[in-house]
């Protein structure tokens, strides 16, 4: 796992597995995102099996296959989608192409687990709930900063036990190394992408909405620009919003590709959680000129305050739980309507940005 790059960072955590061998069998078509390998190690680490990998390009199968040696090369994703014995397809493919594989996977008999954001229209989010409501096969998004993250996790837990009390604001930073050179052309095609709100701002509001339980919001205000890429005009390197939930609890966030090559990893990501008994501080890859490590907790109550490193203490409970949902047809991982909500509105924030045209004297 490398820190320098976001783009190559998979999280890997100790294997707790939920099946046996070939009880849940996985295959990964697309790998033009790194984040195919955080994916596959989440699935395998609870058990999964990982029989078929599929992309275009033979280098990225190959490159794939050492890192995981058993999977065998498929010459087509008919090969994958006509195999009875796979029940999972994953896939990092270009982000305007995720929705589609994920369509005819399930289409096929597959459940679905597609990196973020696995949608970059609005049209292209409806039809994949239509298949999903004609074949009953799930549609899962990979919200890495999230669901790979221990002191994301252990914060979803200390508000469920009621330690900050009720949650009523959160705040998100998510800024990212943006390595220029060492970026695919997509990455800078706006219709390919997405926009900056929503790819990268996906993470940030599937968080907003899972901390202070919200199954609705309204995106009030987003705002996006491209400050110092003039060369790659399709490409936004700034973005923020605010939303507030249905319940009243409110959120606002910002994205960027603005780390600075200084700092030890890709980028300095934190969450701010503010409820009505206490507050909880993320620092989730780094503790900036103070240690290298991340899952920082921050924990200030009425007892006092804490610093919890979260390092090794949860592990990545959502992959597990999502194969038992796909083989037991729950929802405890994360119900279809929390991701598809997540989706909608980092969609409608990026449709509905204010664009700006910034005139800044830039160093």
């Amino acid at each position: 796992m490398t820190k320098e790059s976001g783009m190559t960072y998979a999280p890997k955590g100790k294997p707790k597995p939920v099946v046996k061998e070939n009880e849940f069998v996985i295959a990964a078509i697309g790998l033009d995102h790194g984040h195919i390998y955080g994916m596959a190690n989440g699935c395998l680490e609870a058990g999964a099996t990982l029989k078929w990998v599929y992309d275009k390009d033979p280098e990225k199968m190959k490159a794939f296959k050492q890192k995981y040696p058993e999977v065998q090369f498929a010459d087509s994703k008919e090969t994958i989608y006509e195999d009875e014995s796979v029940d999972m397809v994953l896939s990092a493919a270009i982000a305007s192409e995720r929705s589609r594989i994920g369509n005819e996977s399930m289409r096929a008999g597959k459940h679905y687990f597609a990196d973020k954001t696995a949608f970059t229209t609005l049209e292209q989010l409806d039809e994949s709930k239509r298949v999903v409501q004609e074949t009953g096969k799930r549609f899962f998004v990979y919200f890495g900063e999230r669901l790979h993250v221990e002191s994301a996790i252990y914060a979803g837990q200390l508000i469920k036990e009621g330690v900050i009390g009720t949650v009523i604001q959160v705040t998100g930073f998510g800024p990212h190394r943006l390595g220029k050179a060492g970026r695919p052309d997509w990455f800078f095609e706006k219709e390919k992408y997405g926009g900056i709100l929503c790819d990268i701002g996906s993470h940030q509001i599937e968080q907003f909405l899972f901390y202070t339980s919200n199954t609705e919001a309204e995106v009030v205000h987003s705002k996006v620009a491209n400050y110092a890429n003039h060369d790659k005009p399709g490409l936004e390197d700034y973005g923020d919003a605010t939303l507030v939930g249905a319940n009243g609890a409110t959120f606002y966030f910002k994205v960027d590709w603005f780390t600075p090559d200084g700092l030890s990893t890709w980028g300095d990501g934190r969450t701010f959680i503010t409820g009505t008994k206490g507050t909880i501080e993320l620092r989730k890859y780094v503790d900036v000129a103070r240690e290298e490590s991340g899952n920082h907790l921050y924990l200030v109550t009425e007892e006092g305050e804490q610093h919890i490193d979260v390092n090794g203490k949860v592990g990545y409970p959502f992959f597990g739980e999502m194969i038992l949902d796909c083989i037991n047809k729950t929802e405890v991982a994360m119900t279809q309507d929390h991701i598809f909500k997540a989706q909608e509105l980092s969609l409608l924030a990026e449709r509905d940005a204010m664009v700006l045209t910034p005139n800044l004297p830039l160093n």
